[in-house]
């Protein structure tokens, strides 16, 4: 027979192993599968559901754009002024409504101090420029990083598959040992296959 306390740490474990399940199989392009193991991670743990912005960017990329853009407004109540959040609902947003509706309702950041994250704003929104994106990132590697993805996603957002390619290979080539790195090198990916989409 189990004993309770094994009981009790093996469902303790199942989390954080669904947690990894969902990690590797996003960064091996099985979006599907990263889904469905950040959804047993939820079920685990509802009260962890509108922390789950990793579960957001695994259904942007199986094409669950309305669950994924409902995601990030969820994850909005606990981060509400992450520019990462805001781009993310907004290139989900664009799948189901068209770039112009969606970038009117570009979720507004304030306060979100990472450099050059105002400045991506602006250009998502339609006040900025990439000029002015890149000049803010300045020679920082982060910021020239993270300037590169979300200028790749606003291209991607725009349907502009050309300019897409010359900032998603830069943020690949830049990408950090983090998840969002993972992201980069996923998506760089995903152009030269996008059948795995």
């Amino acid at each position: 027979m189990i004993q309770p306390l094994l009981v009790l740490f093996l469902f303790a474990q199942a989390p954080y192993d669904y947690q990894r399940q969902g990690e590797n199989a996003f960064r091996e392009g099985r979006f599907a599968e990263s889904v469905a193991a950040f959804d047993k991670v939820i079920a685990l743990l509802p009260e962890q559901a509108p922390q789950h912005w990793q579960r957001g960017i695994s259904l942007y990329y199986a094409g669950r754009f309305a669950d994924c853009k409902a995601q990030f407004e969820l994850h909005r109540t606990v981060n509400p002024e992450d520019f990462e959040n805001a781009a993310w609902h907004m290139l989900c947003a664009v799948r189901v409504d068209g770039f112009k509706e969606a970038q009117k309702k570009l979720i507004p950041i304030r306060e979100d101090g990472r450099v050059p994250m105002r400045e991506l704003h602006a250009l998502w929104k339609g006040d900025g420029t990439i000029d002015r994106v890149l000049k803010a990132a300045g020679n920082s590697k982060s910021a020239v990083f993270y300037a590169n993805l979300y200028l790749a996603l606003f291209e991607e957002a725009r349907g502009n598959r050309e300019a897409v390619i010359p900032y998603a290979k830069r943020a690949n080539d830049l990408a950090p040992s983090d998840y969002m790195g993972d992201v980069a090198r996923v998506h760089f990916q995903t152009l030269k296959a996008p059948a795995r989409r």
